[in-house]
């Protein structure tokens, strides 16, 4: 009952760096960097106590009820969970679903060591703060502040699409997220989300991909008249080269579909026409989501220029080190390099933004995840297009206040953006 208390695969980035270092900075190093990317600005300032968040009121775990009895369950066996707020006043009857981050799995190994940490068993999560679009303060949060909100944990290690045909019997890893998916929502609905009014369906990273995956299907979930929408925080990975000319990122995707049986959750017209791990990719997805769908992603997304565009196999003398953790460190050749991958991002995103009932925020600040810190997502420094927050922008689009399409200029044009310098911290 609801109540109110990068397992990366180790050989995909590098063989130098071990598994167990690889699954921590897949899983946290977003949030990491976030967090320490405080210490200076895109300004060059250290910021004062007023820029960061206040404390965020932290939100106990509830497991799913009949778990094993729904067959849905973390990769070490246990219990998936999720965090819950109730709403109140007049966002009592509206909700806010936000799917957390944190990489994939594609071995036994990786997956293995996964279901040792809190990406792979609920034995190991904890209480967690609901900040940013999950915040209860209506400065912080101004259009969803009063609104239930769910987190749903991510511990599957397959964006909540594994399907357990794959799982292997001498191995005791289970590969449920699609059975979690299913699980969690109809608890979730029949806590109150069937009589919603208004639903937003979020997700960060890994979560932000789970979130254009199952867009259709959150919107089918719920009555015909409520007004259902999806936001997918930098889960646009692109399918995109290495510097060297390799396929990293679909080579990866290809292991982890093959492993958890993941392309049973894609559209199955996308598979009649390509290859599986091509199906994983938001650009191939949104070209048959029907929901209205936002998309939010920095142009130079950190995650994705170390470890998609730039991965330790692509660049064995180190030449890109500095550039990857500091832009301006980056030489005029790289910066060429990475304004063609935001070239390619906007590309990826044509389609979409031709949709009139869908939204965009893209900016040219060095970061990941932008909608779950309140910092990036609406604070008095928040990183700004137009004079518009992410926030504001969101709204603009959930309630068709106006056309939310907002497409930054090339770094370093936005003097708002805060991580440019990750040299410091390392």
């Amino acid at each position: 009952m609801l109540n109110t208390r990068l397992g990366v695969g180790a050989r995909m980035w590098s063989r130098k760096w071990a598994r167990k270092e690889w699954v921590i900075a897949s899983a946290v190093l977003f949030a990491i960097l976030f967090a320490l990317s405080f210490v200076s600005n895109s300004s060059g300032r250290a910021p004062s106590p007023s820029d960061l968040t206040i404390a965020a009121p932290l939100v106990d775990l509830t497991l799913l009820r009949n778990a094993e009895e729904l067959g849905a369950l973390c990769l070490d066996g246990s219990a998936p969970g999720y965090h819950f707020q109730s709403g109140f006043g007049s966002g009592s009857s509206n909700w806010v679903i936000h799917i957390e981050g944190g990489g994939w799995c594609d071995s036994i190994s990786s997956c293995a060591f996964r279901a040792r940490t809190p990406l792979g068993s609920s034995r190991n999560m904890d209480k967690v703060p609901f900040s940013g679009i999950l915040s209860n303060q209506p400065s912080e949060n101004p259009d969803f502040f009063n609104w239930n909100k769910v987190k749903i944990r991510y511990c599957d290690g397959a964006s909540l699409s594994g399907h357990p045909e794959s799982e292997l019997k001498e191995q005791r890893l289970f590969f449920r997220g699609q059975l979690i998916w299913k699980a969690i929502m109809n608890e979730v609905l029949s806590a109150g989300m069937s009589g919603a009014k208004q639903a937003l369906l979020s997700g960060c990273s890994a979560g932000g991909l789970a979130t254009l995956i199952h867009c259709d299907d959150f919107r089918k979930l719920i009555p015909k008249a409520t007004t259902v929408k999806c936001l997918a925080d930098a889960g646009f990975f692109l399918d995109e080269k290495d510097i060297i000319g390799n396929n990293t990122m679909r080579s990866f995707y290809s292991r982890v579909i093959r492993l958890q049986g993941v392309a049973r959750s894609f559209y199955q017209d996308c598979i009649a026409k390509m290859e599986p791990s091509k199906c994983m990719f938001p650009e191939e997805i949104v070209k048959y989501v029907r929901t209205p769908v936002f998309v939010v992603n920095p142009a130079y997304d950190f995650w994705q220029i170390q470890h998609i565009l730039v991965p330790e196999s692509s660049d064995p003398k180190g030449s890109w080190r500095d550039c990857k953790l500091n832009l301006r460190a980056c030489t005029p050749n790289q910066l060429e390099v990475l304004k063609g991958y935001r070239g390619s991002l906007l590309k990826a995103l044509s389609e979409l933004k031709e949709k009139k009932e869908a939204g965009l925020f893209v900016n040219s600040c060095f970061i990941h995840c932008q909608t779950w810190i309140t910092e990036t997502w609406h604070s008095p420094n928040s990183p700004r297009i137009n004079s518009k927050t992410l926030a504001e922008s969101v709204g603009d689009w959930y309630f068709d206040r106006k056309e939310a399409k907002q497409i930054d200029c090339p770094y370093p044009c936005n003097p708002s953006c805060y991580n440019m310098d990750f040299s410091r911290k390392f």
